[in-house]
């Protein structure tokens, strides 16, 4: 049985789900605690994939082929409450006929609503708006959907083990054959062998392939999201503009979370939450929701996105939400090594699929995907 080592603790948990259904023997190794990285800091939002319609088509299609898969597989884990996209001003009303254009180009339901309705719906809009568009967005808690992916995994025989870190990957000749990690837990070093090793590191990904001589087009893009105490609104909202700053407020819970800035960085662990950056986030979402002009914030974090660079914009909403695997044996020549890079939270199956169908190619297994149909555990059964 061929075994499998993945490295990180995002993602990297519906990689370990896909692979041990197709029968491979799995461990996964996270430098922190499970989640600790990217895909547990995003906003909650379950793309419909209509925030990406204006500037990124084969994001958008991703994202709304994947939502609808996962209201099936992790319903627990999903609030199914809806969007709307509202225009402010008269530029975000020039975009109307091409939102909707797009989206029925992607396949993504979208309907223009009477603004009284829109109105009846979120109270709290600013009464100003000149058009809403409602569509299928979702919130979803950002552990509750990742976790579910590691409790089944690991039922299913993978071994999942947080605070471990990759130190070295061991090499011989050209060839990738496991990784060198210290336990944090117990100050312990050990070797992990592995016929396959994933990196699915995120924005940490550049610095996993560096181990083995290689490079991965990955750029970090951290961004700063806040969140008020209370549900101001019961559906998500969003501007009608190409996706930017300050223009989306999700329902989380008993929050709402204001999303979003970006900027790039080198480093995706020097990622700080710049006062500007909040202050900023109020006065745009305020346009959307007035009330959040008044309120505090009740949180402020950031998190580095993991973007594939696939062209020369240095401009991070630009830059597409799409992802890719990359065997190194047929782009590097080092053998035994897989990158996983790019996509989203909302996308983590679809990227899992992709990676698992490349690894069954390389090790000659004749097994499909079955993520698709298969309902996952709740996330408490992760916990003995």
């Amino acid at each position: 049985m061929e075994h499998v080592l993945i490295i990180g603790g995002g993602v990297g948990g519906a990689l370990a789900h896909d692979l041990a259904l197709r029968g491979f023997r799995v461990t996964l190794v996270e430098k922190g605690e499970l989640l600790s990285g990217t895909t547990g800091r995003h906003h909650g939002l379950l793309h419909s994939g209509a925030r990406y319609v204006l500037h990124d088509t084969a994001a958008a299609r991703e994202c709304w082929e994947e939502n609808q898969i996962l209201r099936r597989i992790a319903p627990q884990a999903i609030e199914p409450n809806g969007g709307l996209f509202v225009a402010v001003d008269e530029e975000d009303l020039s975009f109307r006929e091409r939102f909707l254009s797009s989206c029925r180009d992607a396949d993504i339901p979208a309907r223009e609503i009477p603004v009284a309705q829109a109105l009846a719906l979120v109270p709290a809009l600013n009464p100003e708006v000149k058009a809403a568009l409602r569509v299928p967005d979702a919130a979803m808690d950002a552990w509750r959907l990742a976790l579910p992916f590691f409790a089944t995994a690991r039922a299913n025989g993978a071994v999942i083990r947080p605070y471990c870190e990759v130190t070295a990957l061991v090499l011989k000749g050209n060839t990738v054959a496991g990784a060198r990690i210290v336990d944090h837990r117990t100050g312990r070093s050990e070797e992990i062998g592995a016929d396959l090793v994933v990196n699915a590191g995120g924005p940490w990904a550049g610095r996993i392939a560096a181990l083995a001589g290689v490079q991965v087009p990955v750029q970090p893009a951290p961004g700063v999201m806040v969140s008020v105490a209370g549900r101001l609104s019961q559906m998500v909202v969003n501007r009608l503009h190409p996706a930017g700053e300050g223009d989306i407020i999700v329902p989380q819970r008993r929050l709402s979370i204001l999303g979003t800035t970006a900027w790039l960085a080198d480093d995706p662990d020097r990622v700080t939450a710049p006062t500007e950056h909040v202050r900023r986030l109020f006065d745009l979402c305020a346009q959307l929701l007035p009330a959040v002009r008044t309120m505090p914030p009740h949180a402020v974090w950031s998190a580095s996105r993991p973007l594939l660079l696939s062209g020369q914009s240095r401009d991070p909403f630009a830059i597409s939400r799409t992802f890719d695997c990359f065997d190194h044996a047929r782009r590097d020549r080092v053998e035994g090594l897989v990158t996983l890079i790019g996509g989203k939270a909302t996308t983590l199956r679809a990227m899992a699929e992709k990676s698992a169908d490349l690894i069954c190619r390389k090790t000659g297994r004749d097994s499909v995907c079955r993520t698709r149909e298969t309902v996952l555990l709740p996330y408490r059964r992760y916990w003995p």
